[in-house]
């Protein structure tokens, strides 16, 4: 195995690491980001947290520890902004926040949709924070996501994406609802929503062809 696939491994190990502990603050109805934003140490419940994925998951646990020398510097860096401002992100290509109600699995549905919402890397973090907080609160869709700074091969251009998800994209009046919440924190140009049915079939804009159901 050569150094790329080792490194390859230990994205995915991270990635899948990282949904697992945000998911069991989640449950707690604790989000990670407002323990790290208040300053609330938390890293007896990280370790606990550690050592449980440490023992589901063993040989990614191994992956974890070729990169990091141990599970204080993945600590260190969560308290630095990993995994919770994009502009500090290099582990993982996105960060999530799922409505504290939400199915983590509804995004995932065929039902589902998002509102596509492309940035300048300068406006991400403070545009994340604000549709982070709303969507825990309850007052946008039932998931959001942002790319971070980790950099992706298959970005076209250096602009950062945001999805906002809605459970039924046939769901016209509660698509809308969100957009126009969208517009209350300033995202006034003209974006497009799609269907997880076109994402799922591969279908992606291209010059001539568009795969937005939704466009406002």
């Amino acid at each position: 195995m050569d150094r790329s696939e080792i490194e390859s491994l230990a994205d995915i190990a991270y990635g899948i690491f990282e949904h697992y502990l945000t998911t069991q603050f989640h449950l707690r109805k604790e989000p990670l980001y407002q323990l790290v934003e208040k300053g609330i140490p938390f890293q007896t419940d990280f370790n606990n947290i550690y050592s449980k994925f440490s023992e589901i998951y063993p040989e990614l646990a191994t992956r974890l520890e070729e990169r990091f020398t141990s599970p204080d510097e993945m600590y260190r860096l969560i308290i630095d902004g990993e995994g919770i401002i994009p502009t500090k992100t290099v582990q993982s290509y996105w960060i999530a926040q799922d409505a504290p109600d939400a199915d983590p699995h509804a995004t995932e549905d065929e039902k589902a949709g998002k509102w596509l919402i492309f940035v300048m890397p300068d406006v991400v973090d403070e545009l994340w924070k604000k549709i982070r907080d709303m969507t825990w609160l309850n007052e946008l869709g039932i998931s959001a996501k942002v790319s971070t700074a980790k950099k992706d091969p298959d970005s076209r251009d250096i602009r950062k994406v945001f999805y906002v998800y809605t459970a039924d994209w046939e769901n016209e009046d509660e698509v809308m609802q969100v957009r126009e919440k969208l517009r209350s924190i300033g995202i006034t140009d003209r974006i497009g929503y799609k269907r997880n049915i076109e994402t799922f079939k591969g279908e992606y804009a291209s010059r001539g062809k568009r795969v937005t159901y939704y466009s406002a």
